[in-house]
């Protein structure tokens, strides 16, 4: 039996993992894809909003030459760190359901890519699930599309393409940026009056001056509203006026949120509007006894509010509780 079973090798995960293992608890990751995948997903030449310090975990150094460090250096990093302290991983192994027993112990029970089934019993469970695998859907017609995407890696393949951006955060000034210099032509429809806030500062005036000298296309208080072969409806929000544009192309990138199937079907509560898990933030234990969360699961629908910075921590408050239950237990 292992003392701790922790769903998800996220950077939150990879960090509960070393936490629990250097207070000596046998501890297992199950991962349904590779390690850090939400990291992996991103785009290619992503540079991070944070500095390197704030995305350590483990008390390892992550040393970068940039102020703030690129994808490619975070997936080499986290790689490292896992390798330095042998974290048991079972990679591209999907979490199904967590039975608790009845003498309050637990049973995750999973299932490999080649249609396998496992169980792995645990005194412990953190559950620290991503979100990148279940973006916010438009529900509008032609979403179903193959020339629409919710996720972005590189420009290339849309070099000379009519693009449309949906959306109006980092993740979309990022992509509308990166296909400006491989000639796509762009236009970014995003509903609120501006940009977010959250654009990193030292981008917006980049992506600002584009827009300025048309390069971008930025269509504000605007929607869209139906995607075709060869065009898209956008609606003005202000008059609702629809005019149809070009399109070869429609990257949506309007966000993801979390999956909280497994948690809820393990007797996890939510609370609020933003359906965010109850549990005890000095401790992160949930309401079921034993269940723990970490990382951005424990936001909610809210995946802005816990990032690598603050989630990198919930390890050690889960370790520290953890050790003195079975301190207590004898």
């Amino acid at each position: 039996m292992q003392d701790v079973i922790i769903i998800g090798a996220g950077p939150c995960g990879l960090s509960a993992a070393i936490e629990c293992q250097r207070r000596g608890l046998h501890t297992l990751i199950i991962e349904k894809n590779c390690l850090v995948h939400s990291i992996y997903s991103y785009p290619t030449y992503m540079q991070f909003f944070s500095t390197p310090e704030m995305l350590e975990i483990g008390d390892i150094p992550f040393v970068s030459p940039n102020e703030k460090p690129y994808r490619h250096e975070a997936l080499a990093y986290y790689r490292r760190v896992s390798a330095h302290y042998g974290v048991q991983i079972a990679s591209y192994e999907e979490a199904t359901r967590i039975e608790r027993k009845a003498d309050g112990t637990f049973v995750v029970h999973s299932v490999t890519r080649s249609g396998e089934k496992w169980e792995y019993p645990a005194r412990y469970v953190v559950i620290s699930t991503g979100y990148f695998d279940h973006p916010n859907m438009l529900g509008i017609p032609g979403e179903d599309m193959d020339k629409v995407s919710h996720y972005f890696q590189e420009a290339h393949p849309y070099a000379g393409m009519k693009v449309a951006v949906i959306g109006g955060s980092n993740s979309a000034v990022d992509a509308a940026m990166e296909l400006v210099r491989v000639d796509a032509e762009v236009t970014v429809v995003y509903r609120g009056e501006a940009m977010s806030e959250s654009v990193k500062p030292w981008v917006k005036p980049v992506f600002e001056s584009m827009v300025n000298k048309g390069k971008i296309k930025l269509l504000l208080q605007s929607r869209v509203i139906g995607i075709k072969e060869k065009e898209i409806v956008v609606e003005s929000l202000n008059d609702a006026k629809s005019t149809s544009l070009p399109n070869d192309f429609v990257l949506a990138l309007t966000g993801f949120r979390p999956d909280r199937k497994l948690m809820l079907e393990a007797g996890v509560e939510m609370s609020g509007e933003m359906e965010k898990p109850v549990f005890n933030p000095e401790t992160m234990e949930t309401n079921v006894p034993g269940i723990y969360v970490a990382g951005v699961i424990a936001s909610g629908r809210n995946a802005n509010e816990v990032f690598i910075e603050s989630g990198r921590g919930h390890g050690r408050l889960i370790a520290d509780h953890i050790t003195e239950l079975l301190k207590e237990r004898g």
